[in-house]
């Protein structure tokens, strides 16, 4: 993980604009404790700071903020682009091309070949081509244009938005709110949004006047003379609304053995490219399907045992270790646990506000924090199966969805809001206590954990107009 900042503003010295970037990057040196890195342009007022996790070219040739080999462009990147020495090869290869230059290469990084990717074949098409997860800041020296742009899923985050004539960017809100220019005001429709969805979701922050780049989303923002000015609407460069679209127009047409096979290769083959390291590397464990089917992977493709992390908690009905366990033993892994007790999650709540900037109410990012300080005194990267269930409708929720809606979509919605209405009228706890009643004669599939609390969710969403609404309802309250 590493981590970058930076700003535009009219006027200003070098040193000026060198010591308010080193205050921003100061406030994100957690993501990136090898390294840092500033550059300036007082003429124009830019400025880009980086601190850096090495994980790919350890030498000082991985250095960031990063020239491109002509000069035209700086950046500074966070990330990974998991393809890289594919694209290296191809960056090689004789090309007709009037741009088409010979690349002199200084290292192995990835960053190097990122920006030899948008000098060959510019800042959309070269976006096209990274495979990776990635949050980039791209300042084109001669167009005098800040590009910024986000990985198709949005793993990496990127802040940006205009506080007065200057303009923020980073990965973190902190970093912004280090600039002295900064007037962050809570903004009201995102604390809506938050209690709705439980996090402030992109392109969305808890600030008025600060944004989130959209996942798949590129901004070219022209910097030349002058001070604030509108920003242009992002514009995106990938699209998982099309790709899924296009999938339903050309569904796979080989047998379901073939449809196996090649889902286990395209797993496997992404599995190695994120393996790619020159320093250790390891898993997340919690013995569910995801994180297993991961660590398989990883150790299938491994000469030796794979470092696995497990964080355990007394309180059986939390406690996931045991599975993890069971697993790491069948794939003989090098396995470490840490029991925790309830004071110490407890105790980790105080630093919630530091670690993501802004609410956030996933009760998973505690043993998540707790699991990470673990591993980091083992290894420097880890895998995890996050992800899992979104891609492969792993959720009981797209199972329930479909179900219920078949049953009672034909219904006029007034019956149906009626008959939330009588879910309702029993508090989750009876609900519970029914269910604990009728539980040993039910079938497993149809057991749930905390009964009550999804029928009370359930009836908020039963007057759904639409297939497509209940989704949505179940997507935000399930």
């Amino acid at each position: 993980m590493c981590g970058l900042a930076g700003f535009f503003q009219n006027a200003g010295s070098a040193a000026d604009l060198t010591m308010r970037l080193s205050r921003m990057t100061g406030t994100i040196g957690h993501r990136g404790p090898d390294d840092s890195g500033h550059w300036v342009d007082a003429e124009v007022g830019i400025a880009l700071g980086f601190r850096r996790l090495s994980i790919v070219d350890l030498s000082a040739h991985g250095h960031q903020p990063m020239a491109s080999a002509p000069g035209r462009y700086v950046i500074v990147f966070n990330g990974e682009i998991y393809n890289h020495q594919a694209l290296r090869k191809e960056l090689e290869a004789p090309s007709r091309s009037a741009r088409a230059e010979r690349v002199a290469w200084r290292g192995h990084s990835d960053t190097e070949v990122l920006l030899a990717a948008v000098e060959r074949w510019g800042v959309d098409e070269a976006l096209m081509r990274f495979n990776g997860m990635f949050a980039i800041a791209l300042w084109d020296t001669h167009e005098r244009v800040l590009h910024l742009a986000r990985d198709r899923f949005g793993e990496k985050p990127l802040y940006f938005g205009w506080m007065g004539d200057t303009f923020l960017f980073g990965s973190e809100l902190k970093a912004l709110k280090a600039h002295p220019d900064w007037r962050g005001q809570i903004d009201r429709g995102a604390v809506a949004l938050y209690m709705r969805h439980t996090y402030v979701p992109a392109p969305y922050s808890i600030y008025t006047g600060i944004a989130k780049l959209l996942p798949g989303h590129v901004l070219s923002l022209p910097l030349s003379g002058g001070g604030r000015r509108d920003t242009p609407p992002s514009r995106p460069y990938w699209s998982a609304k099309e790709v899924a679209e296009a999938g339903v127009r050309q569904p796979f047409e080989g047998t379901p053995d073939e449809a196996v096979e090649t889902l286990d290769r395209l797993l496997r083959d992404a599995v190695a490219l994120r393996m790619e390291a020159d320093v250790p590397l390891g898993a997340f464990l919690s013995g569910g399907v995801d994180s297993s089917t991961v660590v398989a992977l990883m150790q299938a493709q491994s000469s030796r045992p794979v470092k696995t992390f497990t964080i355990g908690f007394h309180e059986q009905g939390y406690n996931e270790a045991t599975h993890a366990k069971a697993v790491a033993g069948h794939l003989g892994t090098d396995h470490t646990e840490l029991y925790v007790t309830s004071a110490e999650a407890r105790a980790v709540i105080p630093l919630l506000p530091t670690i993501y900037d802004e609410p956030f109410s996933d009760s998973s990012q505690i043993p998540t924090f707790l699991v990470s300080k673990m591993t980091r005194r083992s290894v420097t990267v880890a895998l995890s199966g996050d992800g899992g269930d979104e891609l492969f409708s792993g959720y009981n929720r797209y199972v329930w969805g479909r179900e219920i809606w078949r049953r009672v979509g034909w219904m006029p919605a007034s019956i149906r809001a009626a008959f939330g209405r009588s879910l309702m009228a029993a508090a989750p706890a009876r609900w519970d206590a029914i269910a604990s009643a009728v539980d040993p004669v039910l079938p497993a599939r149809l057991r749930a954990t905390l009964p009550g609390d999804k029928l009370h969710k359930l009836a908020g969403v039963l007057a759904a107009p639409s297939a497509e609404a209940m989704y949505r309802g179940l997507v935000t309250f399930w």
